[in-house]
């Protein structure tokens, strides 16, 4: 099966294109977002093939999946005037929580009768006023990075892309009070300015962004993860983060409360309650240990590849029969 599909979030497509089909990823000249191609910090296989424009035009696509609004314009022209869900079976995959009027907020592809709505999580598909249009919730799939955590450093591992701009959105206000229990390390992308932003001495917090290859053995030598997120689509991070063996303190919000099971960490909606678990997990690291252990089990039972390919496999060979 040839599968269009544009690259929007590496972390994502790197476990979707782990399948048995050929993913076509146009490509641009100037690598925009709209032409991205391959990624370069994630391993994807060579069934991943870029492509552009002119050729799309002449190939035979069997399913193109959706991620933006505006892609199915591109689709259209791009294909040659064959129209996603009309002339290409179609699904739309919408990595977001709604924004705005929640719950209000009416998704871009309400009341569509030819294509499939899939959400990452039950949380998103509750919250996005879907109209008619067919839903269905296709979980988040991890490529395993192992058991890597050894917790030999005191402090937590936070990971959040854009904080300064994001702000209260991904809890960035409440760092500050947080570093006081446990000494923070942010990684993510952008996150320059972060530390004047804060106005925290480095041994409370200190920010860096790190290529895709060095994140998880970065992140598997802190004691536990932090997950301040506010609103926002359930963090790949966080799933990444139980692999690895840590155990998780987070904020019990959005798809939080359904990724992190009894006895995997702390989830709350009082700071107060997290930071006293922070000082847990510095003090006590046999407990951290044994929390991060029944996080990796939770994570690959639920977010386990496996799982997540013969999903999306049910689904594409149901939407192009």
């Amino acid at each position: 099966m040839r599968i269009l599909l544009w690259h929007v979030h590496g972390s994502w497509t790197t476990a979707f294109v782990q399948g048995p089909h050929t993913y076509l990823v146009p490509v641009l000249p100037d690598r925009g977002p709209d032409g991205l191609g391959r990624a370069e910090t994630f391993a994807w296989p060579e069934s991943v093939r870029e492509v552009g424009p002119q050729e799309l035009a002449e190939l035979d696509v069997n399913v193109v999946v959706l991620q933006r609004p505006h892609e199915e314009e591109l689709a259209e022209r791009w294909l040659g005037g064959r129209r996603p869900g009309r002339d290409v079976p179609a699904v739309y995959l919408e990595h977001n929580a709604p924004d705005g009027a929640v719950p209000d907020t009416r998704h871009p592809y309400a009341d569509r009768d030819d294509l499939t709505l899939v959400h990452v999580t039950h949380f998103n598909r509750l919250f996005w006023d879907n109209g008619t249009t067919r839903t269905t919730v296709i979980e988040h799939g991890i490529v395993d990075p192992g058991h890597r955590w050894t917790g030999e450093l005191g402090r937590a591992a936070v990971v959040v892309n854009d904080p300064v701009r994001r702000g209260r959105y991904v809890g960035t206000d409440l760092l500050p009070a947080l570093s006081e229990a446990a000494p923070l390390d942010v990684f993510g992308m952008r996150t320059a300015g972060l530390d004047a932003h804060l106005g925290l001495p480095p041994e409370r917090c200190r920010a860096q962004d790190l290529p895709q290859e060095q994140l998880h053995s970065a992140m598997a030598r802190r004691r536990f993860y932090l997950h301040p997120v506010r609103w926002t689509s359930l963090g790949l991070s966080l799933l990444e983060a139980m692999h690895l063996g840590m155990p998780v303190v987070a904020l019990a919000t959005t798809e939080a409360v359904e990724a992190v099971p009894e006895g995997t960490g702390t989830l709350s909606t009082r700071p107060e309650v997290l930071a006293e678990a922070a000082r847990r997990y510095l003090n006590e690291p046999q407990a951290a240990a044994e929390d991060g252990e029944r996080a990796r089990r939770a994570a690959l039972n639920r977010y386990g590849l496996k799982q997540f390919l013969h999903r999306w496999e049910q689904l594409l060979e149901e939407v192009t029969r």
